[in-house]
């Protein structure tokens, strides 16, 4: 399928050909039959992509800052790698859609295939949205037509906007920024039989308020908005204000405050400067609200991944009845969307689309409209149109392989997989065959990058194909155990990053696959790549020549990540005691080199409340009499580097400075080891699975340590909670 993809690096969109993605549950397949360009967040970012450098660092000043912390903790290279990484992964663009359903994922409640539906699904010929995101076009005679239900996500927000506002019959109110969201919200305001201002620079867009039944500021003309509100209200100051621009100036919030009556409400629904003046604010204690895109439920990971509703007798008004409403009005005729439709661009022309949008021509609505799909003949009734291509062959030329280089395919390109894992296994002379990932956009942009062969959405095609030797698997915590198993069961050798399991039942399943090909076993490598950097080879070879019990400090400053992140939650990451403390505890057991007999986590925990769950003490006693200790702490400040292992044995101590500097003092023969730049061992612990590949085993990490470590991970997360 034909995808939109925009370059943060160059500002510049292009059709790409992209794999079909899957539905997950609770999720719809949806073929788009037009996508609506908005001139608002797309045009930023267009903007953004084509600004120089500096002008990037200038609009980003909290990115910055984040860059020099890094810089400070890991180093010059490693951060420029990071950051050019970042900016030239394409984003793909849109969320205003219309189409129809041609598959539907486990769960989905209220959707059959062949519903007319819109979402805030991108601009692609084959879009997956989740169920609470998307609401039937009604059924008329004739039918709604496709360019007007596509308005149907940016009326939702400002719908949303005028919630907040609350509004009642006969109030005044001002719509500041007469774009396509403003223009809609006027004709909102005007159906709720509100009296309505509108401010604009543009007179095109100014006319179009008065024929949607607005009185108008026109600001290009020196027409002062104070003096008309005065006038539009008899003095009396105008009820709500509703700022619907896109501007870095503060202006538009100080003329609201100054035009509102006493108690007035103003909704910042757009971007604007938020350089307030509490003297405005205070003496007619005015209200202030941002309004957060289509309504309740947004951003919400329950209520759009997971599909739970909110009550309909609470939440009145989610996103997803937001969508309705606003639909029902087009169905009504209520709202007149022909004016405010001004471009059109088949797909493969969307480049033009965005030229025009970064343009100084003037622009509203920007549709783009989709082929209808050929009907194939071997297709059956139920599937024609439609057979979704969820394998596609990269392009780009590739160079042959070397003779006996494992054939490797790699499932889940996100950014440690996509940025790490696919560039080690290059590296380390694998033959990368396909690279599969959720939206299949990743995939295409890393097989690209890496010249590997195909790329997916559909990681059980690469199980299926018997040239794949083996898979390494990148992707969310909670499907790590599942892809392992199937892998193995499929034949295939694994490299699975950490992780191995989120639940002892799940890591006894592994086991049992594995015990299950025990007459030709396969290799399992867990991604614990510290062990295999620099520092901790010189480190362990120190150690092994010391027999007496060792005592080991590892201090982690991981840094706080909101509580309702995915890897917070222990359905999905396992909690991040499980998800990344699992790399100490392999840490600790390697260089000391004995098994770990006893364990205990004092989690941080508040007087009276529950324990944190991404900060805890955790003492790990060794078979040996040596005792590690781990301080994994949320709690530290960025500008302090991230792991510091210290040893103490024998009248010696070794102390390693995140991953650049291991000093010893009281060691004979050694005192310092530097490197230029950090290596926590990511390239080494690839490239050690790929030759384990290429010799026919054992693996780089024994069994028996990997199902050791992952099982005390799962253990110690569970006690800590």
């Amino acid at each position: 399928m034909k995808q939109v993809l925009h370059s943060l690096a160059t500002g510049r969109a292009e059709v790409a050909e992209i794999p079909a993605p899957r539905p997950p549950p609770g999720h719809l397949l949806i073929r788009s039959g037009a996508t609506l360009v908005s001139a608002g967040t797309e045009r930023m970012l267009v903007e953004f992509g084509r600004a120089g450098l500096l002008a990037k660092v200038r609009q980003q000043p909290d990115k910055v800052r984040q860059v020099l912390e890094k810089i400070r903790t890991d180093g010059l290279a490693a951060t420029l790698e990071a950051v050019r990484s970042k900016l030239d992964q394409p984003v793909a663009l849109g969320y205003c859609n219309v189409g129809r359903v041609i598959e539907i994922g486990a769960g989905v409640r209220g959707f059959a295939v062949g519903d007319r539906v819109v979402s805030n699904g991108k601009h692609a010929e084959l879009v997956v949205a989740p169920q609470n995101l998307c609401a039937k076009v009604p059924e008329r005679d004739p039918p709604i037509p496709d360019e007007a239900a596509v308005f149907t996500v940016l009326a939702a927000i400002g719908l949303q906007g005028i919630r907040l506002a609350q509004p009642t019959l006969g109030e005044s109110v001002v719509v500041t920024g007469l774009g396509v969201i403003g223009l809609l919200t006027v004709q909102l305001l005007r159906a709720s039989g509100c009296r309505v201002l509108g401010i604009d620079l543009d007179p095109q867009r100014l006319a179009l308020a008065r024929r949607f039944g607005a009185e108008v500021v026109d600001l290009a003309a020196g027409q002062d908005p104070i003096a008309a509100a005065h006038a539009f209200t008899a003095g009396r100051g105008v009820d709500a204000v509703l700022l619907t621009a896109a501007t870095t100036s503060s202006e538009p919030v100080a003329q609201a405050a100054q035009i509102c009556r006493k108690r007035g409400r103003i909704v910042l629904v757009g971007v604007t400067g938020l350089q307030l003046s509490r003297a405005d604010f205070y003496a007619k204690e005015l209200s202030f609200q941002v309004s957060c895109s289509y309504g309740p439920g947004r951003y919400d990971p329950d209520y759009e991944d997971r599909g739970h509703d909110y009550p309909f007798g609470l939440v009145r008004w989610t996103e997803q009845r937001n969508f309705e409403a606003v639909l029902e009005l087009i169905a009504a005729g209520a709202l007149d969307l022909a004016p405010l439709l001004s471009h059109r661009f088949e797909l493969d022309d969307a480049a033009a689309a965005y030229d025009l949008l970064a343009s100084e021509r003037p622009s509203l609505g920007i549709v783009l409209g989709y082929p209808e799909p050929q009907h194939d003949p071997e297709d059956s009734p139920l599937s024609s149109p439609h057979r979704p291509r969820r394998t596609i062959e990269l392009p780009e030329p590739r160079a042959e392989p070397a003779p006996g280089a494992p054939v490797v395919a790699v499932i889940g390109a996100g950014n440690y997989g996509g940025r790490v894992l696919i560039d080690a296994l290059g590296r380390a002379g694998a033959d990368l065959r396909a690279i599969a990932s959720a939206s299949g956009v990743s995939a295409v942009y890393h097989g690209r990058r890496a010249r590997a062969r195909q790329a997916s959405s559909d990681p059980d095609a690469l199980l299926a194909d018997p040239k794949i030797q083996a898979v390494v698997i990148s992707t969310r915590h909670d499907s790590h155990a599942r892809l392992v198993i199937a892998a193995i069961d499929a034949g295939k050798h694994v490299f699975c990053e950490k992780p191995l399991a989120l639940t002892l039942d799940q890591l006894a399943a592994v086991e049992a696959a594995i015990a299950a090909r025990a007459a030709d076993p396969p290799i399992l490598m867990v991604g614990f790549n510290r062990r295999f950097a620099p520092h901790i080879i010189k480190l362990r070879a120190i150690l092994a020549g010391i027999s007496a019990p060792k005592h080991l400090t590892l201090t982690v400053n991981a840094g706080a990540i909101p509580s309702d992140h995915w890897t917070q939650d222990p359905q999905l990451g396992g909690g991040r005691l499980l998800g990344e403390a699992c790399h100490f505890i392999d840490l600790i057991r390697h260089l000391v080199g004995a098994p770990i007999a006893a364990y205990d986590v004092q989690p941080l925990t508040a007087p009276g409340g529950p324990p944190t769950p991404d900060s805890a003490t955790i003492t790990l006693r060794l078979a040996d009499g040596s005792l590690g200790v781990i301080h994994y702490l949320a709690g530290g400040h960025k500008a302090v580097p991230k792991e510091r292992l210290e040893v103490f044995v024998a009248g010696r101590v070794l102390h390693l400075d995140n991953f650049r500097v291991l000093r010893g003092h009281g060691v004979p023969g050694f005192r310092a080891m530097r490197l230029w730049r950090q290596d926590k061992g990511a390239d080494a612990c690839v490239a050690a699975f790929i030759d384990a590949l290429r010799r026919g085993g054992p693996g780089p990490i024994p069994l028996a340590e990997l199902l050791e470590v992952s099982r005390l991970a799962v253990e110690i997360a569970e006690a800590a909670r």
